[in-house]
């Protein structure tokens, strides 16, 4: 079964305009992800300095809390689920290392690194949205990650509005260019690097930032992945979840059962097209095709007796 284990951080803004902005963005996200299925006992969201706004908010985004949040994944997530790090904020870099700025001690990608390396999951996705953060790809890059980062170097030093088009894709029907009703990690990325474009052109100026994605573990990451490109597959791939993750189960206890098993189906799809490139490709082909046809099959049961239970 793929969970999706969801870490929401938005560290120091360096003036309040932008921590206005920074705070917005995270409970935008935070109520998002609950609304494709992201349960409460998945979801940990940190912030700097508590606001009013910030009534989801779990605790404060220094070093330890961010430890101890996936520490506590750890502990819970399974093979099969994924672990979803969203950072909002601002970054620094000094020429040789890149951090990401927190009240109290700052972390570096190399500090996630070493936690990462003790999830059990197999599959871990990473945004940064601060500035100077495309060093981070270098370090965090591997087999089974995602990494997303609001800049392609550690020179772009400037506030990015990334974050904030990231997030609204989440909430915004044409960013699910498939219409699957499940935004993944290529289309979010997509969506919010073509938004931000537009924002810098209708003012006319010149980008200060371009986002990038690696997610084939070769610590090269692309201004331009996509499904059928060197990276941007398993970004394709790797959702928070969807509505009718989030949607209420019937009443009737058959429909129930019904419903959840096509869930369960609906989760094996997903995760066995994360494990394509691992897998012999007539095995995965076989194996995916008997998969959607249960899926088929247990839809059409499903909408049999809904139909049966109107009459």
């Amino acid at each position: 079964m793929l969970r999706a284990f969801l870490l929401i951080v938005v560290g120091l803004a360096g003036d309040p305009e932008h921590g206005e902005l920074f705070h917005k963005w995270g409970a935008a996200l935070a109520e998002a992800s609950e609304k494709v299925g992201v349960s409460k006992d998945r979801l940990v969201y940190l912030v700097d300095e508590r606001k009013e706004s910030d009534a989801r908010a779990t605790g404060r985004s220094t070093r330890d809390e961010i430890q101890q949040a996936l520490r506590g994944f750890a502990t819970t997530a399974g093979a099969d689920d994924a672990v979803y790090v969203v950072l909002i904020g601002h970054g620094s870099y000094n020429g040789q290392m890149a951090r990401f700025n927190l009240p109290g001690p700052d972390m570096g990608p190399a500090d996630f690194n070493a936690i990462f390396r003790k999830l059990p999951t197999r599959n871990i996705v990473l945004v940064n949205a601060a500035s100077s953060s495309g060093p981070w790809v270098e370090e965090l890059s591997g087999p089974g990650r995602t990494i997303i980062t609001a800049t392609r170097s550690g020179a772009e030093q400037f506030t990015t509005l990334f974050g904030g088009y990231f997030v609204e894709a989440f909430s915004t029907a044409s960013a699910d260019a498939d219409k699957n009703q499940r935004l993944s990690m290529l289309e979010a990325f997509a969506y919010a690097k073509a938004e931000t474009a537009r924002a810098y052109e209708r003012e006319g100026l010149l980008a200060t930032e371009h986002a990038t994605l690696d997610d084939n573990g070769d610590k090269q990451a692309s201004q331009e992945p996509s499904a059928t490109a060197a990276d941007g597959k398993l970004a394709a791939a790797m959702s928070l979840g969807s509505a009718a993750d989030a949607a209420p189960l019937p009443d009737d206890p058959k429909l129930r059962a019904l419903v959840l098993e096509r869930r369960e189906l609906e989760r094996r799809v997903e995760a066995l097209r994360l494990l394509k490139d691992s897998m012999p490709p007539q095995k995965y082909t076989s194996e995916l095709e008997r998969l959607v046809t249960e899926l088929a099959l247990k839809t059409r049961e499903i909408r049999t007796l809904e139909g049966a239970q109107k009459q």
